[in-house]
Parts: structure tokens; sequence; C-alpha cells
């Protein structure tokens, strides 16, 4: 199911073979931020985790910020891990400048964010 608004979409993609994935599209603002911030709340953080594929995000304030430090600070509760995929240079620069960079776990994309997450074998 899709949470629209007029610029901001939160599609979760369901998987039983790794992590959860919630694929972000649009302006992450004070206006859109209850939309991600329910979609996360309502994800099963479970032993592959969360992946937030911000690939389709074009804009992100300091309410977007606050969303992923909340869900990060979620992960961190249930024993599970939280990962940010696709994230746009412009974006990674604000995230580095806050600090960010070292609390989340980057991916250039979603399949690399899955591959990560699968378990290896001997």
């Amino acid at each position: 199911m899709s949470v629209p608004d007029e610029t901001f979409t939160v599609t979760p993609r369901p998987s039983d073979m790794g992590p959860y994935v919630l694929e972000v599209a649009g302006e992450l603002d004070h206006h859109t931020a209850p939309l991600l911030t329910e979609a996360v709340n309502e994800a099963p953080f479970g032993p592959y985790g969360v992946v937030l594929d911000l690939s389709g995000l074009t804009f992100c304030d300091s309410s977007g910020i606050t969303v992923f430090v909340t869900a990060h600070r979620r992960s961190r509760e249930k024993g599970s891990q939280l990962s940010l995929a696709g994230v746009a240079p412009a974006q990674m620069r604000v995230l580095r400048m806050v600090g960010l960079d070292e609390v989340f776990t980057f991916h250039a994309g979603v399949e690399e964010a899955l591959r990560a997450a699968r378990p290896t074998r001997p």
C-alpha cells in the first residue's frame, strides 16, 4: 500500500528473504514527515532490518532528518538495523555535515542493501 501526498509517497516493499524496504519519493518536509514516521512505525524491524530507499527523494529538510534519527533509534530498540540506500549527493552532503554519516549504513542502491543483508554461506 502506498501512502500518497501531492509531492510525497512511501511505498512498502515487504520481503520474506531480506530487509523490509520503504521506497521514499518526493519532498520530505514538515508536511510529509508524519507519513514517513507512520510507515517506519509500521515497519517490522526484524532480523534483516529495514532499508529506506531514498533514490526517489528530491528534497529533505530538518524534519526528514529527524524522522531518520527516530527510525534509527527504533531499529536499535528492536535490535535491528536501518540502512539508507540511494542517497543523492546533495542529501549525503547534508547528512555528513550533521554527522549522520557516522550513524547510518549507506548503500548505493536497494539491490546492494539487499545483498549486504543476506547471510553469507561458508
